[in-house]
């Protein structure tokens, strides 16, 4: 008995011209009419696809898989500030008690005494860390973060996001993730 799997759940795992992904977390994917469209457009080669067939009246066609830019991206060399990367480079993890639940963020130099809103001020905390902290600065209170706050580099945002894999991956995509990792001797 053959089971129909939904184009829905076929989505593309996209990577630039040297083969590696776009990005590691989240994953770059994209969904079957975004690959196919690229398809189409001759924008990317298929390296891998899925058993899935797709039709039109008069055309047939096996859902990609994995694809590969043909046109190099250059990644961006500084990560967008935002609360994911924040979250990201800090490894989903409270600055101050090594909790992963309930997470939000702290301003280190807290902003009643100036604190910025910038990479260099601003941890991942978790809710009852970041209540018992308040107004306070962490020399006062004793709540040191464990990492300093810093501006990560995209490499470092994907290297911890290697440590967090998404829940689906598909057998064809394996041989194109943590290819470059450093191997164990």
């Amino acid at each position: 008995m053959t089971m129909h799997v939904s184009p829905e759940a076929c989505p593309a795992l996209v990577l630039n011209a040297d083969y590696r992904p776009l990005s590691y977390y989240p994953l770059s994917l994209w969904s079957w009419q975004d690959a196919t469209k690229a398809i189409f457009l001759d924008r990317v080669n298929v390296l891998s696809h899925y058993d899935r067939v797709v039709r039109s009246p008069t055309f047939e066609m096996r859902l990609p898989s994995v694809v590969c830019l043909k046109s190099y991206v250059k990644p961006s060399r500084n990560p967008a500030f935002t609360r994911f990367n924040v979250f990201l480079r800090d490894r989903f993890t409270c600055q101050y008690c090594g909790s992963h639940e309930e997470l939000t963020f702290d301003h280190v130099i807290p902003r009643s005494r100036g604190g910025q809103t910038t990479w260099e001020n601003v941890v991942a905390a978790c809710s009852p860390c970041n209540l018992r902290k308040g107004a306070a600065l962490p020399q006062h209170c004793g709540m040191l973060p464990a990492q300093m706050p810093y501006p990560p580099t995209v490499n470092d945002l994907h290297r911890n996001g290697r440590l967090f894999p998404p829940n689906y991956l598909h057998d064809s995509w394996l041989d194109y993730l943590y290819w470059d990792t450093e191997l164990e001797p």
